[in-house]
């Protein structure tokens, strides 16, 4: 069975997708048959397969940064919104029908055999999954709900990385009260933090790690620059334009493939994080699991 790490955030858009594509590339360049993971995945954007069934385009992305075909095993459950209250469900590639939001609510949990299958079907021919978070693990009043974050870390005895976003603001009480939020359980499980999205030189947040070591009682794995490369976004946040794959396509220099100039951008992306982070301190949680 593979062994397991999964990246979850404060909130949406803490930079989970980017980390855990990260994960994937620099596992790859280690030799290592690596696959990624998101139980449930909403997206207005999705990708069609070579097989033509449906997924997220952040966990093709990171198939892709991993040197892998991408496989709707890895993104099991999609939702893609149809309005503000409803969505299309589309399992395991396929579409189910469209639900409004408490019909969903309320029948999610029937789809976790088939996420349980998924998952354990990619961790018998791998050695390692990166799994991805959704949202905030911390969202209490869709707890009872959960089949993404913290429900499947303790599934998969999974340990977990736990990051926020600094540029936005408020990343000591994001990572504070998430941390204060989970379950004893869960907060078992959390082995390191990640401060994201540094502007400026990480080394002068030396006394804030310090303090959010200290406050959190989990260590602070690393400070990730702001990062400026050229990667697809799954859906552009609120006020944000997303680089989609057809943008992506322009600014590709002539005479190098599409494909080659994504290799490159994912080079740089594992080569940042590998910098950026403890690495002997992240290979350690990795063979350590959730013990």
């Amino acid at each position: 069975m593979a062994r397991c790490i999964m990246v979850q955030g404060t909130m949406s858009g803490a930079g989970k997708s980017l980390l855990a594509t990260a994960l994937c590339r620099i596992f790859r360049q280690d030799g290592l048959r690596v696959a990624p993971f998101k139980s449930q995945n909403m997206a207005l954007n999705s990708y069609i397969t070579r097989d033509g069934l449906e997924m997220g385009r952040a966990q093709v992305a990171q198939a892709e940064a991993a040197g892998r075909e991408p496989d709707v095993r890895m993104n099991p459950v999609l939702l893609k919104p149809s309005s503000d209250t409803g969505s299309q469900l589309i399992v395991n590639g396929e579409v189910r029908g469209q639900y409004r939001a408490a019909e969903y609510f309320k029948m999610k949990k029937s789809l976790v055999p088939e996420i349980l299958r998924a998952y354990e079907s990619l961790a018998a021919e791998n050695d390692v999954i990166v799994l991805e978070g959704a949202g905030s693990p911390v969202e209490l009043n869709l707890r009872a709900g959960d089949i993404v974050n913290m429900d499947f870390a303790l599934y998969a005895r999974c340990p977990v990385l736990l990051a926020a976003d600094i540029r936005r603001g408020g990343a000591f009480a994001a990572l504070y009260g998430t941390l204060a939020l989970l379950a004893p359980e869960e907060r078992a499980l959390v082995k390191g933090l990640i401060v994201n999205d540094f502007y400026g030189d990480a080394a002068s947040f030396g006394e804030g790690r310090r303090m959010l070591e200290e406050i959190c009682g989990v260590p602070v794995l690393g400070v990730v620059p702001h990062l400026d490369l050229r990667l697809e976004d799954e859906d552009a946040l609120p006020g944000q334009n997303a680089l989609t794959r057809e943008a992506l396509a322009a600014l590709v220099p002539r005479g190098m493939s599409a494909e080659a100039f994504q290799a490159a951008q994912f080079d740089l992306l594992a080569d940042a994080l590998e910098k950026a982070l403890d690495m002997d301190a992240l290979m350690k949680i990795l063979e350590g699991g959730a013990k």
